[in-house]
């Protein structure tokens, strides 16, 4: 018998149709022009739009944000025996198990790594991005009830971060969160890697930040030991503690040379932890309509830690939050996504 062509895609596990529609849209921004590194400000934007869209009437909108070095197309990645972020998506709305909502994929991807989702002098004013351009640009396109009783933000990392601060700041558009394992406490999740910082630096980068970037920009690969860990810190550094003086360029909170405390820019980093901006923004908290926490109980940056600190803040402000700590580490958890999607869908339906 020989081989034939046949019309049709192959299906799982290559292939899941989709009942609702995903769209890849590529958006051109104000906010983002001119930013100080460079960076595009032509960025992709991912919709999804659930199977209901076309029966009228309007819908809540969730939009998703990612953990650092996350880059809008990695939701499309597959790994073995799982469907994809956007298949569980569609699974997830296509059960009947909790109201339609259209759900935003957003980019704040730099060249440092990520934009923590807040306005940096460093990388460029991402929180405005989200909410003052991608937000009323899916309002008027889609089908959305424009409120922020009805539009919610979740995320994972540094995604789970964004989801968490920028509801407190900016609650004027996002009224539910939910975050996995989101960067919080920051104690526990970035002080280990000063010292290491300082290591590797040493050993393998003449202890110069220029001569990482330079080797770093020209590597075949990341190496994450040897890169990762680094770009991280000065990509958090670019967002917690910018030069102001010089843009583009961040304050480290710590000796390159020791990996000794900076303490006065060790403080510009903790005003930003959400564990201690929680109680200065408990109006804002107590008026989310949801707040979901999840992380897992071996989150190799402590991020579970972080997850209870932040709770243990809400409970002294005495808000309503659901806090989910379960078996695992940060990595391999997109399983978790459709819980809290759900969660903020139920609370945001304007039906």
């Amino acid at each position: 018998m020989a081989l034939e062509e046949v019309e049709g895609p192959p299906g799982p596990p290559w292939d899941r149709p989709l009942r609702g529609r995903f769209e890849r849209l590529t958006v051109e921004s104000g906010i983002l022009a001119d930013n100080p590194l460079g960076d595009p400000s032509r960025r992709p934007l991912y919709v999804y739009v659930p199977p209901e869209i076309d029966s009228g009437g309007t819908f809540a909108s969730i939009y998703v944000i990612q953990g650092f070095t996350g880059q809008l197309d990695m939701w499309l990645n597959r790994s073995a025996f799982e469907p994809t972020v956007v298949e569980r998506v569609d699974e997830l709305f296509s059960s009947g198990s909790c109201p339609p909502a259209i759900v935003v994929f957003v980019d704040a991807w730099t060249s440092y790594g990520g934009s923590q989702f807040i306005n940096s002098a460093s990388t460029g004013r991402y929180m405005d991005y989200l909410c003052d351009e991608v937000v009323p640009f899916i309002d008027g396109r889609y089908p959305t009830a424009a409120s922020r009783e009805h539009r919610g933000l979740t995320g994972k990392s540094s995604g789970g971060y964004g989801a968490m601060v920028v509801p407190m700041l900016r609650p004027d558009v996002f009224g539910a969160l939910a975050s996995h394992a989101g960067d919080a406490l920051f104690e526990a999740c970035y002080l280990p890697d000063f010292p290491k910082t300082a290591r590797i630096l040493r050993d393998h980068f003449e202890g110069s930040w220029e001569t990482f970037f330079e080797r770093f920009r020209k590597a075949e690969t990341m190496e994450f030991e040897r890169h990762g860990v680094p770009l991280e810190v000065y990509g958090y550094a670019a967002c917690y503690s910018p030069d102001e003086e010089n843009p583009g360029k961040a304050l480290l909170p710590f000796e390159t040379e020791t990996g000794r405390l900076v303490e006065e820019v060790w403080e510009r980093w903790l005003e930003w932890d959400p564990v201690r901006m929680a109680p200065r923004y408990g109006e804002e908290l107590t008026s989310m309509r949801t707040i979901y926490l999840d992380a897992g109980k071996s989150d190799e940056w402590y991020l579970d830690l972080g997850a209870r600190a932040f709770a243990r803040e809400l409970e002294k402000l005495g808000i309503e939050h659901t806090l989910e700590l379960f078996d695992g580490g940060h990595m391999g958890i997109q399983y978790r996504y459709p819980r809290a999607i759900a969660a903020l869908a139920r609370v945001l339906d304007p039906g």
